[in-house]
């Protein structure tokens, strides 16, 4: 037989074997383009463009639809109602994290951000209560992070006004306040450990938006078999996970149950008092996993926002000069801001909101998974399913958001110009696996941006016009692109 029509019909017979797997496996399953064998429906998705690839796909498909990213189907929510839907009024069922197979290898299943089930569960329990304990939502953890925005401003005063590129200054202040969470220290901004820290951070953050990190997700065997950057990743986390199993290490010699220093000291205390069915050292593994997790994402998401906000006040002079008109009239020169003082700053609460709503930090947000068989929308949904829920579509909404594509706090203010409260507004996400941390970077974002503003006024070295705000990088995360300015006192 002619090996053309040989390998012609040997791809038949595959792509019909699919659709037969399909239709009498996963029948009941969303609507959603056809698979090709082994890469699934990878071709019809452009893995630099994502979210436009999941918005087209939503046109043809509705709301809800499946995709094979490789052999698995995946389902994907799009739009605010079917988001909601899943992550609020289904929240159990649609509690699991979906496979990351990245993150998996680097966490073997530990920690907050990427454990399951019972594990999940206790861990999510003891830190929220633990961070609570440590002054969470509490005036004590306002003291630290205006402290913070002080040190912050003190090391935007010595670049003298000359250009600089605001990455690691910006990362320096929400990773002292973690920090101290974590296990009570802070860092000078110029210690070469803390430095060494956020560049290793900085550069995680760039290796899981790029492309080869998609594909790898989608491929895991590619992890294990093919050179990469994501090499560079485990090189990285595992250096971070090593120093905060150091400083773990530390507080088992120095531990007094008696007064609890950090979030270090209560996790030893409290797996003290228990009957451990587990070896230590896989209790102490997923202590630093934890820490890690905590550390990470209290570290990257505030600092790449904030960076990200100076980006877009350089571009809108416009209204950056309206945001210092109202910390004028409200704070003044003479104290530092407080969070009391939010309520009465409409218009910067609403910046700080479009900033947020605007960069779409984590356009898909991280993956999910059903932990039950479940019918959603008639559609039947297998247990262990992973689900992706597009946070864009939901932060992009332009029946709730007018002009999406445009930078614009009127978002978030009503006719009246008061603060205007969204349900769309979900950078966070939503249900049973939202940002454990919200509240605190939410804090973070206000006193800092508004110190900075209080104390300097921004400067670019290009015209405001040429600035161009769109992410070099949008996968895991979205990736603004470098820039310097100047800090100019005030």
């Amino acid at each position: 037989m002619d090996p053309v029509l040989l390998l012609i019909l040997s791809l038949s017979c595959l792509i019909l074997l699919a659709l037969w797997r399909q239709s009498s496996g996963g029948g009941k399953l969303p609507p959603g383009p056809t698979p090709l064998p082994i890469i699934g429906n990878l071709l019809q998705i452009d893995l630099k463009d994502i979210q436009k690839s999941f918005s087209n796909l939503s046109k043809v498909y509705g709301p809800v639809y499946t995709l094979y990213l490789g052999r698995k189907p995946t389902v994907v929510l799009h739009g605010y109602e079917a988001v909601k839907e899943a992550l609020v009024d289904h929240g159990e069922e649609f509690a699991g994290r979906g496979r990351l197979p990245v993150f998996d290898k680097a966490t073997k299943g530990m920690g907050i951000a990427f454990s399951n089930g019972n594990r999940w569960k206790d861990t999510r329990r003891f830190s929220l209560m633990t961070l609570r304990n440590l002054g969470m939502g509490k005036r004590s953890i306002e003291d630290r992070v205006q402290d913070e925005a002080q040190c912050l401003v003190e090391e935007l005063r010595k670049t003298n006004g000359s250009p600089c590129d605001p990455t690691f200054i910006l990362g320096c202040a929400p990773c002292n306040v973690i920090c101290s969470i974590i296990f009570q220290d802070r860092f000078d901004y110029k210690d070469q450990d803390f430095l060494n820290l956020m560049e290793k951070l900085n550069e995680i953050t760039k290796i899981l938006s790029t492309t080869w990190l998609q594909v790898c997700n989608t491929f895991p065997a590619l992890l294990d078999y093919c050179p990469g950057s994501h090499k560079q990743f485990f090189k990285n986390y595992t250096c971070i996970k090593n120093y905060i199993l150091e400083k773990i290490k530390e507080h088992e010699e120095s531990l007094d149950i008696t007064i609890p220093r950090d979030f270090i000291d209560y996790f030893l205390i409290q797996k003290g008092q228990e009957d451990l069915s587990e070896p230590l050292k896989n209790m102490l593994e997923h202590l630093a996993i934890t820490a890690t997790d905590l550390f990470a994402a209290g570290t990257e998401s505030t600092s790449t926002t904030l960076r990200y906000a100076l980006l877009l006040l350089l571009k809108y002079p416009h209204i950056t000069a309206k945001v210092q008109e109202e910390i004028e009239r409200v704070v003044g020169k003479n104290r530092s801001p407080c969070m009391q003082d939010r309520s009465h700053m409409p218009y910067t609460d609403a910046m700080i909101h479009e900033v947020q709503r605007f960069i779409d930090l984590i356009p898909n947000n991280l993956p999910h998974e059903v932990t039950c068989d479940i019918k959603f929308r008639n559609y039947f949904i297998p247990k262990g399913t992973t689900v992706i829920t597009s946070l864009t579509s939901v932060l992009h909404d332009s029946k709730e958001f007018p002009n999406p594509e445009v930078f614009d706090p009127g978002h978030f203010l009503d006719g009246n110009g008061n603060f205007k409260k969204s349900d769309y507004f979900m950078p966070f996400s939503a249900g049973k696996r939202i940002c454990a941390g919200e509240g605190l970077a939410r804090m973070e974002l206000f006193l800092f941006l508004t110190s900075i503003l209080q104390n300097f006024n921004l400067k670019p070295l290009v015209d405001p016009k040429d600035i161009d705000t769109t992410p070099v990088l949008s996968g895991l995360a979205s990736v603004p692109p470098a820039f310097q300015l100047c800090f100019i006192p005030a």
